[in-house]
């Protein structure tokens, strides 16, 4: 008898279906657009500059490659680490839709600069950002909206969850439509970041000084967040029924976190801990953390705060999931780990990637192999198609012929 998508990813992430498999990757769109010229089929292409065919329901990626379905509600709601949301975009360069926090309304994006090569605006976030018109990588960021107290003022005005336009238009519509879907998919709701919102809104280097030289400011700018995030998720569980809620953050680097894990401790924990014990009141009991680099010190943190399954794990910034789960056992939920350098090496290394971490980490259970991060155009079509047809293979599962 078969059973739902959303009833075989619950029975992972709970260990009680080991050895099952649940899949999924994300890609670069220029990775997609090289496959497309290696022999892949040209439906694989995505918007010339979003990601959200990606993240479509009806993604034909995803149908493709037969990976599983996770839901993400409408994160506007509280954006969440590249989320995909109804900012204004300029017409040309719809990069501008990508919205990473949960301001609403969004700034107006703009056209500061423009030649035959070069894009310089400001994007629905207040970043100033620079873009190649060749390339579809991330920006460079130049400027950003957070400065002092008083542009945090004006910005803290554009985190009010009670903005109308922060919500679906026709909310008993939309809950209607989301619990028709959860009966058979897992539904997710992104409940932001405490490092990664800020972080957007100051610069990755001023928010390392900020925490010395005005942590009065950082704690004010983590409480509107936690208060927006309280107030969203108390909404949306009264009406919706939640599988897993998501962070994202990514506040580590290849060698450890960006901040100490005492800061970690000192300014983020007590709000994890407030997010996560109003989930699990409302049933939500998988709390996952999306940071890239090395994560060695701050999963046993998270661990504590209440998060319990963390991705992608990246093989190279030094974390061993295999260790991991002799670490952690049962408490920690393992997604990622597949080092896509090796994808772009050669079968015979990606059958000793996989080999040396699917088998076991599969029939441990709580484990959702994928690539550790999005994966890169130097891995080849025949090289990806390879990987798919052996994690599958250790699943017990037909292989797939890709056409």
């Amino acid at each position: 008898m078969s059973i739902s998508s959303r009833e075989r990813f619950l029975g992972i992430c709970r260990f009680e279906r080991p050895g099952d498999l649940y899949t999924f990757d994300m890609f670069w769109p220029e990775t997609l657009e090289e496959w497309v010229k290696q022999g892949a089929p040209k439906e694989l292409l995505p918007d010339a500059h979003s990601f959200k065919e990606l993240f479509d329901d009806s993604s034909f990626t995803r149908d493709y490659f037969q990976f599983d379905h996770l839901h993400s509600l409408n994160e506007s709601m509280l954006g969440g680490g590249g989320a995909i949301a109804n900012q204004p975009s300029i017409p040309g360069y719809g990069i501008t839709r990508w919205q990473r926090t949960p301001v609403v309304p969004s700034y107006e994006p703009r056209i500061i600069s423009e030649d035959e090569r070069i894009v310089t605006y400001t994007n629905g976030d207040g970043q100033t950002l620079r873009i190649f018109k060749d390339s579809t990588t991330m920006p460079t960021l130049l400027d950003w909206p957070v400065k002092d107290r008083a542009t945090w003022n004006e910005l803290k005005k554009r985190l009010d969850p009670n903005t109308p336009k922060r919500w679906p238009p026709d909310w008993n519509t939309y809950v209607q439509e989301i619990n028709k879907l959860g009966e058979e998919t897992p539904i997710s709701l992104a409940v932001g970041g405490f490092y990664h919102s800020p972080r957007e809104w100051i610069g990755s280097e001023r928010i390392l000084y900020m925490f010395y030289d005005d942590p009065g400011l950082i704690e004010d700018m983590m409480e509107q967040m936690l208060y927006l995030e309280t107030e969203v998720i108390k909404r949306v569980l009264k009406d919706i029924r939640v599988d897993i809620a998501t962070y994202g953050e990514d506040i580590c680097y290849k060698a450890g976190p960006l901040i100490s894990p005492a800061m970690v401790r000192k300014f983020m924990m007590p709000r994890y801990k407030k997010i996560n014990d109003l989930l699990r009141s409302n049933g939500v009991d998988i709390i996952y953390m999306d940071s890239d680099g090395n994560l060695n010190e701050l999963v046993p943190l998270w661990l504590e705060a209440g998060i319990n399954y963390i991705w992608p794990f990246e093989v190279a910034a030094g974390n061993d999931a295999v260790a991991m789960r002799k670490k952690y056992g049962k408490d920690l939920i393992i997604g990622g780990t597949i080092d896509k350098r090796a994808l772009a090496k050669g079968k015979e290394a990606i059958r000793e990637e996989v080999m040396s971490k699917v088998p076991f980490l599969l029939e441990q259970g709580g484990y959702f192999p994928s690539v550790d991060h999005l994966v890169p155009p130097d891995v080849t079509f025949e090289n990806y198609c390879y990987y798919i047809n052996l994690v599958r293979e250790v699943a017990g599962l037909e292989k797939l012929s890709f056409q």
